[in-house]
C-alpha cells in the first residue's frame, strides 16, 4: 500500500474536504485531528486522534507519511480581536522539527490572503477591514510563513481568497505571480482539490500561490 496523506486539521473546513479529496481519489489518508476518533469510516482512512501541539502526537502521526497538509483553523470569536493567537507558528515549528526527524520532506501549508508577501493584494479599504477582524491571527500566519520559508522542507504556501462552501468546480485558478493576486471566492472543496493535486504532481515546491476563482 502507498504511503498515506497526513492531513491535520482533518475533521473540519479545508482539511476536512482535503481528506474526502484524496480518499475518493482511492489515496489513503491519514487524519490527524483532536476529534479524529469521532470519523465515519471510509476504505483508506486512517484516523488518527492528536494534539498539533504535542510532539510525541505529531511524531508519531508522521511516521511513513508520503506529505503531510497543515490545514489546522481556529474557531472565529469575538476574544480574537484581541488576544494573541499562537497555534499556527507553535504546531508548525513543532511539525517541522518532527518533519526533520522523520524524513518527510513535503509540506503544504493552507494559510489566506493577506498572510507573508501576500498582504501587498489587498486594496487600502480591504487591508484595513482584514486587519480590523483578523490582525492577531494573521500576525501568527505572517510568523508561520516565515518560519517555513526558512525550513528545509519541499513547501508550498497555500492562500485561498474568502471561502465558500460550495461544491468542487474545478474552475479555479492558481495565482503564483504577486501582480495577478487578488481577491475573489473559493470554495473549500476546489481548495482540497488542489492540495491533492500539487502532492500527486509535486508542483509549486517552494511556492506561494493565491487560489481563486
Amino acid at each position: 500500500m502507498s504511503k498515506p496523506i497526513l492531513i491535520m486539521g482533518a475533521t473540519s473546513g479545508i482539511g476536512q474536504c482535503a481528506v474526502n479529496e484524496a480518499l475518493s481519489r482511492n489515496l489513503p489518508v491519514r487524519a490527524f485531528a483532536r476529534s479524529a476518533a469521532d470519523m465515519e469510516p471510509a476504505t483508506g482512512l486512517e484516523p488518527y486522534p492528536g494534539d498539533a501541539l504535542d510532539h510525541q502526537d505529531v511524531a508519531g502521526a508522521l511516521k511513513g507519511a508520503r506529505a503531510v497538509i497543515h490545514a489546522l483553523g481556529i474557531r472565529e470569536r469575538p476574544a480574537m480581536l484581541w488576544q494573541e493567537e499562537t497555534l499556527f507558528s507553535k504546531s508548525t515549528g513543532i511539525l517541522l522539527q518532527e518533519m526533520n526527524t522523520a524524513g518527510v520532506s513535503r509540506l503544504l501549508a493552507v494559510t489566506g490572503i493577506g498572510a507573508g508577501r501576500s498582504k501587498s493584494a489587498l486594496s487600502f479599504i480591504e487591508r484595513a477591514a482584514h486587519k480590523a477582524v483578523f490582525r492577531k491571527p494573521y500576525e501568527d500566519k505572517d510568523r508561520q510563513e516565515e518560519m517555513i520559508i526558512q525550513s528545509d522542507t519541499d513547501w508550498t504556501i497555500v492562500r485561498p481568497v474568502i471561502l465558500t462552501n460550495g461544491a468542487k468546480s474545478g474552475k479555479y485558478r492558481v495565482l503564483r505571480k504577486p501582480e495577478e493576486w487578488r481577491m475573489g471566492l473559493i470554495s473549500r472543496n476546489d481548495v482540497a482539490s488542489y492540495l491533492i493535486d500539487a502532492i500527486e504532481a509535486d508542483s509549486d515546491v517552494k511556492s506561494d500561490v493565491v487560489l481563486a476563482n
